[in-house]
């Protein structure tokens, strides 16, 4: 059994307003799925798929990292307009794939990456060659002891990045709460059941506590501004 969140978009509002091709997506979704599997959650977007800020597509890849569901959409056009959003995806490491060409996920996935380790070879030869020009002309070269400082900056920086990640997970999980809470959930208990019943995952794996959902309700407390910059 697969676990999957669904992405549909329409390029004008006309379409979005009127449901044209949205059925046909949600369609061509269905004929994808397995007897078991099933789609937990839906989010749909009017947009140009030339545009990188579409928040539907944020919020379906949000949910797909918390729950470790698929994103799943109708035709591969609907994500691959762009390179930013394929190098978004691996970066996440959120699994998709294109109801119509199923292998794509792979595939395409491979191919930009071939592409982007051409660019990074070309880049480094032109590199080597401005070096070399550089040395020729008389320049210094070699280590001029900021190594080990700019290993210290690295790792500072990695560190920024976990807790950052931490930080906009619990933001996110925390939009989830919000919602169970317009739904009736005011207890801890309550909330804990609304994101176990949405396959919503803990931070730690498994099933939500009481304990749980109060730990991540304080952290965003202590950082509120991190899910008005999300």
């Amino acid at each position: 059994m697969t676990d999957y969140v669904a992405y549909y978009r329409v390029s004008t509002r006309r379409q979005g307003a009127s449901g044209l091709g949205l059925e046909a997506q949600r369609k061509a979704v269905t004929d994808h799925l397995r007897s078991r599997d099933q789609v937990i959650a839906e989010f749909t977007e009017v947009e140009s798929g030339r545009r990188r800020d579409r928040p539907a597509l944020t919020e379906a890849i949000e949910r797909a990292r918390l729950t470790g569901a698929r994103l799943i959409v109708a035709k591969l056009d609907r994500l691959a307009r762009n390179l930013h959003f394929i190098t978004t995806l691996m970066e996440t490491k959120v699994p998709f794939v294109a109801a119509d060409l199923p292998d794509a996920n792979h595939l395409t996935v491979h191919i930009l990456s071939a592409v982007a380790q051409a660019e990074a070879h070309m880049i480094s030869e032109r590199t080597k060659a401005a070096l070399a020009a550089s040395k020729a002309r008389g320049r210094k070269l070699g280590n001029d002891g900021t190594n080990l400082r700019n290993q210290t900056v690295g790792l500072q920086r990695s560190l920024h990045v976990r807790q950052t990640a931490a930080r906009q997970r619990a933001a996110s999980v925390n939009r989830v709460i919000v919602e169970a809470q317009a739904h009736g959930a005011v207890s801890l208990a309550k909330i804990a059941a609304y994101l176990n019943e949405r396959s919503i995952r803990a931070p730690r794996g498994g099933q939500w506590s009481p304990t749980a959902v109060k730990r991540v309700v304080r952290q965003q407390a202590s950082h509120p501004n991190e899910a008005h910059n999300q």
